[in-house]
């Protein structure tokens, strides 16, 4: 590889005079695939908005291609061969797959745009990276693996000499992500510099070459991917072993009630005929393969989609849920996967995206109790460690990590007795995924209950008591933990009736 095409030094950025980033350091090579790891709040993400143009640093200098930079919004990163693939979906779901990749950038026919130009174009995009997406679709009939494989697209059609790629796989199916790492060899030999953000540790040490580790917004080292090895990495992020033992016992009694039970659900497409059991105090994870119909499913038992048939009972009472207000009255909870369109209102601060549920509890009267209401939000800001300078801070400011852990702390406040964690720590470090554990074996100790979803089986082995395997809107098996192994999830995940 040769020498660097991208060098960041000493980068300093405050915001509301809190520091982010403290001589903040990253160089790239052309030709290489550097990982940039750290916990949410780390400074990673502030850092590559400041390269991309999005911020502008306080202090410090960015060389490119040896001449330095200075951007000053998103275009004119663009413009010098800088793009990013960002972790939250920046698409416009009205709009066809086309239209997405080349806004701003529009095939043109005369002064109107040329819109069979763009899908041809987008096509032979499609075939060169060999996804399989018709590029007339419009944008929201696709799932949220495909929209981000078209994300990924968008950024290549840019002739980039860098792109930063931000968790890139969390929502992609391992036949996806092996595509993926196809398209970034293809890049590296183009000579084209990767930073690829991620915190899954298998990827690093399979597609990258260097790693840059940054803690607390400060730069910690940089590391050869292949003779460190995944403690050494994980030490440099937190400054402990953060260790990942597959749970081989479950700790519900056996004679626990249940609290929740579903017979013959069935909503749309992809819900066709599920039924289970969740026990007090008990985590019941929910395998199976992008498509399987799990988020489908947590979606109709919570009324945010239609279901078709099927009953359901809370403590052994039907309940008649039609709504998430009716779900939310009957004591269930909802972690939605994709936080930004469902769990977080970004515009909005903390304390008002943790306290819409339950404004009622902080009402004098007819008036909202301000004391009291940022009060508890503190309690959960502390209790959950939320990276975030106050309670009135803007959502959108944080990280991916902690407003998913503001989505957390609503429901929390609410004190949901059931409770639905779809994907609870995607997009998460593994700092910050030890600490979701242990707050989530807290609250089944408390005697709350737990549904969890999750495409990581090493997550579904370490947190469940039961799991819940389904393939195709139906479930194909349920396995104890005590008996649980990945080959045997595999096979019902992809076993077909």
């Amino acid at each position: 590889m040769s020498d660097s095409i991208l060098v960041m030094r000493d980068i300093d950025k405050a915001f509301a005079g809190v520091p982010a980033l403290r001589k903040a350091c990253l160089d790239l090579r052309a030709g290489e695939v550097h990982a940039l790891m750290g916990e949410n709040g780390a400074g990673k993400s502030t850092l590559m908005k400041i390269l991309t143009g999005i911020y502008y640093r306080d202090a410090g200098t960015i060389i490119l291609g040896g001449q330095p930079v200075v951007f000053l919004n998103p275009r004119e990163a663009q413009d010098a061969g800088i793009v990013i693939v960002h972790q939250e979906l920046n698409l416009m779901p009205h709009l066809s797959v086309a239209q997405n990749i080349y806004i701003g950038r529009e095939r043109m026919r005369g002064k109107i745009i040329d819109d069979r130009q763009m899908i041809l174009d987008a096509r032979k995009l499609f075939q060169h990276l060999n996804i399989d997406i018709n590029p007339a679709s419009t944008m929201s009939d696709l799932t949220v693996g495909r929209q981000q494989m078209c994300e990924i697209a968008k950024a290549i059609s840019t002739d980039a000499r860098i792109i930063v790629f931000d968790e890139p796989t969390a929502a992609l199916t391992e036949s996806e992500v092996n595509e993926l790492f196809k398209i970034i060899g293809e890049l590296r030999r183009k000579d084209i510099g990767i930073i690829y953000i991620s915190h899954r540790m298998d990827e690093i040490k399979r597609i990258t070459d260097r790693v840059t580790v940054m803690r607390d917004g400060e730069y910690v080292g940089t590391v050869d991917s292949a003779s460190s090895s995944k403690d050494d990495i994980v030490k440099m992020m937190v400054g402990r072993v953060v260790y990942e033992e597959p749970k081989t016992k479950s700790s519900v009694p056996p004679d626990a009630p249940v609290v929740l039970r579903v017979e013959g659900l069935k909503a749309g497409r992809m819900v066709k005929d599920v039924s289970f059991s969740l026990h007090r105090g008990e985590i019941l994870g929910v395998a199976g393969l992008m498509g399987a119909g799990r988020t489908e499913m947590a979606r109709a038992i919570f009324g945010a989609d239609r279901r078709d048939a099927g009953t359901i009972y809370v403590n052994n009472q039907k309940v008649n849920i039609r709504s998430p207000k009716d779900a939310v009255a009957a004591g269930i909870s909802y972690l939605s996967e994709d936080r930004k369109r469902y769990g977080v209102m970004v515009e909005m601060d903390v304390t008002e995206n943790t306290t819409l549920p339950t404004l009622s509890n902080f009402q004098t009267g007819i008036f909202i109790n301000n004391a009291k209401e940022r009060a508890s939000v503190r309690e959960y800001i502390s209790r959950l460690s939320i990276k975030t300078p106050s309670e009135r801070q803007q959502v959108r400011k944080l990280s991916g990590g902690n407003q998913q852990k503001i989505v957390i702390a609503k429901w929390l406040i609410r004190d949901s007795q059931i409770l639905i964690f779809d994907e609870p720590t995607r997009g998460i470090d593994v700092g910050a995924k030890a600490e979701i554990y242990e707050l989530m074996n807290r609250l089944v100790r408390q005697g709350k209950s737990i549904v969890m979803i999750s495409s990581e089986l090493s997550e579904i082995l370490r947190m469940s008591d039961r799991i819940l395997v389904m393939c195709e809107g139906r479930k194909t098996a349920e396995i104890s933990i005590d008996v649980a192994n990945q080959e045997d999830i595999m096979h019902a995940a992809m076993l077909r009736e």
